[in-house]
């Protein structure tokens, strides 16, 4: 019969201490992301922020610092940033629907938010945290404002063409295919002419269930 394991109670407890200190030294959010509005640096990390974005903090606004002005600390309205702005012809935005304020800023412009977001007019359908919320960026949209930003229609995708593999690399995907599945590819192996596709190891994982797929046909 195994030896009963005898509880280390007192060993037990101390990691529970250790636990508990090492959240309560935590820094809060108003503590490390504050910022020396002279030298601009970041008292707590020390970091000096980028030249470029001295123009914007000086200018521009926090996202909590617009949220801590508004009623219900803005839930539901609707958030965008200047790069946004000068980047994309489609709107982008948040839409905020919980918001988590750091009680311990003096003037609560610090904490965690989480909102819908819509980027190049494509909506997500999942809430997720916004991102960036330090940042001296964001801009509130006035209400009148809001509509149109919903209502925009993003274009249709155009079609992606394909064009032919090159001679030595068609040969060697026909060579592999072959390998592997003992019969030359049915199909002719073609490459898609389309700018985000990312030739990487998933790509071509994806390829390879698409071609088994084909092959191996729908179950009726």
């Amino acid at each position: 019969m195994a030896k009963k394991k005898r509880l280390r109670l007192i060993a037990e407890m101390a990691r529970k201490i250790r636990a508990y200190r090492e959240l309560k030294s935590r820094p809060s959010e108003s503590q490390k992301y504050s910022l020396d509005y002279e030298t601009m640096k970041r008292p707590y990390t020390g970091k000096m922020l980028p030249v470029l974005a001295w123009l914007d903090v000086r200018r521009e606004s926090r996202l909590f610092s617009m949220l801590a002005g508004l009623r219900m600390f803005g839930v539901g309205r609707l958030f965008t940033r200047k790069s946004w702005l000068e980047e994309h012809p489609e709107p982008s935005y948040w839409q905020i629907t919980k918001v988590k304020v750091d009680y311990t800023a003096e003037n609560m412009d610090h904490g965690k938010a989480w909102g819908l977001q819509t980027l190049k007019g494509k909506p997500a359908s999942e809430v997720k945290e916004v991102d960036k919320a330090m940042y001296h960026d964001w801009r509130l949209i006035p209400k009148h404002m809001e509509q149109e930003f919903r209502d925009f229609q993003p274009l249709p995708e155009p079609p992606v063409r394909y064009v032919v593999y090159p001679p030595l690399l068609r040969a060697m995907i026909l060579a592999q295919h072959k390998k592997a599945f003992g019969a030359v590819m049915a199909e002719e192996p073609m490459l898609p002419l389309k700018r985000d596709v990312n030739f990487n190891k998933e790509y071509f994982f994806k390829q390879e269930q698409e071609q088994k797929k084909r092959k191996e046909g729908t179950a009726v």
